[in-house]
């Protein structure tokens, strides 16, 4: 139960009259909708449009849209079929995967073997589950047209949870002609097998993306549980329309302009929640942790004894109360992989829980070197969980004395811009400040900000640690849960004397919409809209 100081929500008055002008914008359409059409404000805009090329959740929402996966979680934490079944050798080295019936690419071409194969090879060449998981393996090839057969090097019990994995990046199945794209190439076009199909002549960045209902596809008979099951699309049409100042799209949702918006602002919930036409929900039990990540490769946190000072500059409080200021929704949480798991532990995380290391980090930060090398902060402001994290950085890092550059952005910048090796002069970045939903962190090994991979393979920002690599080879090959634990604690230990990433704590986040939609699906990679049906 998440349970912390609550700040005194801010005066809110809602307007009655929408911006015409932004509204007609984003609502226009150049062809009417035929049937049921949802309207959905997400929690960002849409421009990178390739799950394999970014971690980005939108992207991965856009990825739940048009593609399908191999097999995929229920609400039990069981991994199911889902485009495909499996069998197991007794001796636990051979994976055979058959495809089901029915299973046709948007362009009416069959899928197959082949295709993915080349599907799991590309996404595994860039997620960390991915990259361990190909670590095992021996070979992956297409026996026939619906047959894969994955061959490991020695027994290695996460193969169907790392090709099941929920969120970012997810193993999504495509053509073999775009999966043979390179993983830091975006491919050409949206060609998926899954219940939507991506309206290309429609999309506008920034504006709207559109999906229709796949009228060829076929789901499967179970009903539908997170990500696995029967995925229907009860509704004709998505369409995803940005509305970047939460106010608007509030209101938008109170008059029934949109019917769904993903992120509701904390501080006008007091005026929606006696709505009757809206319903409130969490959809991610599990919650999100939010974090700060710095650029190994340029000074001046290539200098760890600089990373040590900015991170004991940090406090989690600060950072939670100016981002959610509720304590219904918001904790105080050390625990690299996630408080209240089994994984979970306070090891290194004193100063960041308590609030106390200020006095320590100037200390440090005269001690280590720093030459005065302004710290550029990317602060995306469109994003309701992404506008505050920067801001309180800026303002603890000032005080423990370094100099920083906070530039104003928007997210997708972010996503493009934090793929940039370059030096900050030259358009790179010191620092950014991103959300993981607790699913993609919450072990070692689908934790992919926690890898030492460096430049080869490594998430944004390139941190080298053989030894944290090494300890994950041990963590998938620990006997027990309780040896699992230890080399946790361990890489925890590790993680945070190199400050490989700043854990700032955990959040739910509510979502609303209409009582005309019924059938909203909760789970760890929401919102998904096949189930969702509308009423008029």
């Amino acid at each position: 139960m998440f349970n912390f100081m609550r700040r005194r929500p801010r005066a809110f008055a809602s307007k009655l009259a929408l911006s015409v002008v932004a509204l007609s914008t984003a609502l226009a359409s150049p062809v009417l909708a035929a049937g049921k059409t949802i309207t959905a404000v997400m929690h960002s805009d849409l421009r990178i449009i390739d799950p394999i090329f970014t971690t980005a959740y939108i992207t991965r929402d856009h990825g739940y849209m048009v593609y399908d996966t191999l097999v995929a979680p229920d609400s039990s934490f069981k991994i199911q079929p889902q485009m495909a079944d499996w069998k197991i050798s007794d001796d636990k080295l051979t994976y055979t995967f058959t495809l089901r019936d029915g299973l046709k690419w948007h362009d009416g071409a069959p899928v197959t073997a082949e295709d993915c194969v080349a599907s799991l090879k590309r996404w595994a060449a860039v997620d960390g589950m991915g990259q361990k998981l190909m670590d095992f393996t021996a070979s992956i090839e297409a026996t026939d047209a619906k047959t894969i057969t994955l061959k490991l090097k020695e027994p290695y019990g996460l193969v169907l949870d790392s090709i099941g994995k929920p969120s970012s990046r997810v193993a999504f199945m495509m053509p073999k002609r775009l999966a043979e794209t390179p993983a830091d190439k975006q491919i050409p076009e949206q060609i998926g097998s899954g219940p939507f199909k991506f309206v290309q002549s429609e999309f506008q960045p920034g504006v709207k993306a559109v999906y229709v209902k796949n009228t060829d596809y076929v789901p499967r008979k179970e009903p539908a549980s997170w990500t696995s099951g029967g995925k229907v699309a009860k509704v004709d049409r998505v369409e995803w329309i940005t509305m970047p100042d939460s106010q608007t799209a509030v209101n938008a949702l109170q008059s029934g302009d949109i019917d769904f918006m993903e992120n509701l602002p904390y501080d006008m919930l007091p005026v929606l929640e006696p709505n009757k036409e809206i319903t409130i929900e969490v959809l991610n039990k599990f919650g999100f942790q939010t974090l700060g990540r710095m650029n190994f490769l340029h000074p001046p946190f290539d200098n760890v004894k600089v990373r040590r000072a900015a991170f004991l500059a940090m406090n989690q409080k600060d950072v939670l109360d100016a981002l959610i200021g509720n304590a219904k929704y918001q904790k105080i949480c050390g625990a690299f992989f996630i408080c209240d798991t089994p994984l979970a532990t306070e090891v290194g995380a004193e100063t960041l829980v308590k609030g106390n290391g200020m006095a320590e980090a100037k200390k440090a930060l005269a001690e280590s070197g720093y030459d005065g090398t302004p710290i550029v902060i990317m602060a995306p402001g469109d994003v309701t969980t992404l506008k505050a994290q920067p801001i309180v950085a800026a303002q603890l890092l000032r005080e423990a004395g370094f100099k920083v550059d906070l530039q104003a952005t928007d997210w997708q910048t972010v996503v493009s811009r934090r793929a940039s090796q370059k030096p900050p002069k030259e358009g790179g970045w010191n620092m950014f400040f991103t959300n993981w939903v607790a699913a993609d962190v919450s072990n070692p090994i689908a934790n992919l900000s926690i890898g030492g991979q460096g430049k080869k393979g490594g998430w944004f920002g390139w941190a080298e640690d053989a030894k944290i690599e090494q300890l994950k080879d041990a963590f998938v090959r620990a006997p027990s849960l309780d040896e699992q634990k230890k080399i946790a604690a361990d890489i925890q230990k590790e993680a945070y004397e190199q400050v490989i990433y700043i854990p700032l704590g955990q959040y739910l986040g509510p979502s609303g919409w209409r009582k005309s939609l019924k059938g909203v699906l909760d789970g760890p990679a929401t919102p998904v809209f096949w189930n969702v049906d509308k009423s008029e």
